[in-house]
């Protein structure tokens, strides 16, 4: 079974700017390696993303699989090959963040709750340093004092999509714990 990664980032983006190369350039570098890509389906990184995907040699139909917000299909961008409306709204991003990995680009508060997200779910984190927004403001860090694995685990800074393929290939198989739900602690016993 091939692994879904989500890219995620900013909705409005120019498409002359580097995060919609990264983007692109992430997309098509992930389907290059056999990856199926996922995002909120929505324009700007994610439907740059999308279209990467669509780019690759490796392409299929179904590589691209589109959260969006609301029930209204029409609202994906046309790269979605799978579009899954979820009715959610903003709560959607739990199951944008909820993939085998996640790759951030940018992005606003949108973004830091899919991120935040990801790393409660337990899952790679890449985030792109060198370009403004949330990616490269936690890039490198580890989002809260918890140990989620027994080695090196933080949000992975990246620049290129090299450099995300590289950590994938070497980190992805080592992020199998999935989130059991909250525990309570039982303090009678």
């Amino acid at each position: 079974m091939r692994k879904i990664i989500s890219v995620i980032g900013d909705a409005v983006i120019d498409k002359d700017g580097d995060k919609f190369r990264l983007a692109y350039e992430t997309g098509k570098m992930l389907v290059d390696n056999g990856y199926r890509v996922q995002s909120g389906g929505m324009g700007g990184v994610m439907e740059a993303a999308f279209m990467g995907a669509h780019a690759s040699k490796n392409y299929k139909e179904g590589d691209t699989v589109a959260l969006i917000p609301s029930f209204d299909i029409h609202e994906a961008n046309k790269y979605a090959d799978i579009v899954i409306p979820t009715g959610l709204d903003m709560m959607r991003n739990a199951l944008v963040a909820n993939a085998s990995a996640v790759i951030a680009v940018g992005g606003g508060a949108g973004t830091l709750s899919e991120i935040a997200l990801a790393w409660s779910l337990k899952r790679l984190i890449l985030a792109y340093k060198n370009v403004d927004g949330w990616s490269g403001k936690v890039a490198d860090t580890r989002m809260d004092y918890r140990q989620r694995y027994p080695f090196e685990d933080k949000v992975f800074g990246i620049s290129t999509p090299d450099e995300a393929a590289k950590i994938l290939k070497e980190k992805i198989e080592l992020y199998k714990d999935y989130h059991q739900g909250i525990k309570m602690l039982d303090l009678n016993g």
